[in-house]
């Protein structure tokens, strides 16, 4: 019996993705453990692959579509025994439309996210009844229709959709803009006395990233911008720059906000003196010649790795019926990339040397920016360092990433003055800050993990041992 491919959970926490790439073609056998398709998540690109083997009857979600719900079906697999009727009862199951007769009759421009819409549309007309769902009249319409409509500043409401069940598609746009279709009134640039009201606005697509407006319009960010997006463009009154939020952006702020929400922090910072550290990080470089190269933050890495052992009750996390203590010390290392921020764990950091992490820290940090990581290389994790001494940032406190329950914020080296024995003196010194929850990292438990890394971090070479 002809099935569905359903669009994979690759994480614990992934609700959506963007199906980037088909590797496979309508028409084309696959064989089970086959890598068919690659999958952007809020975090990296993944492979996926055919649990089933059969014939890839019908691709229902092209490639390049964005916002995928997990469970959602993408294609139709043939298997053996199967005729069109069975393909195309599947993918009207899967609410898209059976197979066209001849690929050439059918929309190939990623248009709809449930299958290929016919091309050879008729020319739409105006009602007074657009198509919709009947949740709450939104308006049946494919993503590429609703992104022409809104570059064009056309009113998908004043259409009748030819798509399946009244869908409209993009067939029916570009129709309706050849015919000479009235604008949107919300193409217009209103102004603050004749704008519509924000809780109006129809509920659709984002706009486009990177599109620029001025004054007080509120069409360039688009009509179908939410409803606190209007009306804060509006109240701006300002020229601006409108991007579309990513899917890695949405996550980092909810689990950010979840995390200040939810999570009582306090912080503790002490100042550590590094000249030494310097000089061993120095020495080690020249003697290890080329391909390695231990940075400062590699010494952060170890430092915190080996005080979490020596203060076992701050590598730990809060649950409601018990606090969990962790036999193993993987500290997750915060990697700025394109769009957002992602920690790759160096696992079992406390038995690694510095060569060691600071290799395995380089490669996992060049797959985290390429998006190749694999989700268990950043999942988990029951610590977290964040260093913005690079970027001259002499301090900060960071935010919790739940489930861990602290994190450090490395700042910059730089030379400051201070008192040795007595006297006034030069020193290069950096300021570190522990974020701790404090239903897990009791005060005394957070001054006694800096206190540990405070004089591994001075004495480098006890690190070493």
């Amino acid at each position: 019996m002809a099935q569905t491919i359903l669009m994979p959970a690759l994480s614990p926490t992934m609700t959506e993705g963007t199906l980037a790439k088909w590797l496979v073609s309508a028409g084309d056998k696959i064989e089970s453990g086959q890598v068919i398709a690659e999958i952007e998540t809020d975090k990296a690109t993944m492979e996926v692959e055919a649990v089933d083997e059969g014939v890839l009857a019908e691709i229902l979600v092209p490639e390049g579509t964005e916002n995928v719900a997990v469970n959602t079906p993408i294609a139709v697999l043939k298997e053996e025994g199967d005729d069109d009727a069975a393909v195309a009862e599947a993918a009207a199951g899967a609410g898209a439309p059976a197979p066209a007769a001849k690929a050439e009759e059918v929309e190939a421009e990623g248009d709809d996210a449930g299958g290929a819409e016919a091309a050879a549309a008729p020319a739409p007309k105006a009602s007074a009844k657009p198509a919709a769902d009947g949740e709450g009249g939104r308006i049946k319409a494919s993503p590429l229709a609703r992104r022409i409509a809104s570059e064009a500043g056309l009113d998908l409401s004043g259409l009748e959709g030819t798509g399946p069940h009244g869908r409209i598609v993009k067939a029916d746009v570009e129709a309706a803009i050849a015919s000479g279709a009235k604008p949107a009134e919300a193409s217009k640039a209103p102004s603050r006395s004749d704008a519509a009201p924000a809780a109006e606005a129809p509920k659709a697509t984002p706009a486009p990233a990177q599109q620029t407006g001025g004054g007080y319009s509120v069409a360039a960010i688009s009509a179908a911008a939410s409803a606190q997006t209007r009306d804060l463009v509006d109240k701006l009154g300002m020229p601006y720059e409108a991007e579309a939020n990513n899917g890695m952006r949405k996550t980092i702020a909810r689990r950010l906000l979840d995390a200040k929400q939810t999570v009582p922090h306090f912080y503790l910072t002490v100042d550590c003196v590094i000249d030494r550290l310097l000089a061993v990080r120095k020495e080690l470089n020249e003697r290890a010649g080329d391909g390695v190269k231990i940075s400062v933050n590699d010494f952060v890495v170890r430092a915190s790795a080996l005080s979490l052992r020596k203060v076992p009750a701050a590598n730990a996390a809060w649950t409601d019926e018990a606090v969990l203590r962790f036999k193993d010390v993987d500290v997750s290392v915060a990697v700025a990339i394109d769009g957002g921020l992602i920690t790759p764990i160096i696992r079992k950091a406390d038995t690694k040397g510095l060569a060691a992490i600071s290799s395995e820290m380089r490669d996992l940090a060049t797959r985290a920016r390429d998006g190749k990581l694999k989700p268990e290389e950043y999942q988990g994790g029951t610590f977290s360092v964040s260093n913005l001494g690079m970027y001259g940032i002499r301090e900060f406190s960071a935010i919790i990433n739940p489930p861990q329950s602290a994190i450090l914020a490395a700042g910059a080296a730089e030379q400051r003055p201070v008192v040795k024995d007595g006297a006034l003196a030069i020193a290069t010194v950096m300021t570190v800050t522990l974020s701790c929850d404090h239903r897990v990292v009791d005060g005394a438990v957070g001054a006694q993990f800096l206190a540990a890394f405070k004089k591994l971090i001075e004495d480098p070479l006890s690190m070493l041992l």
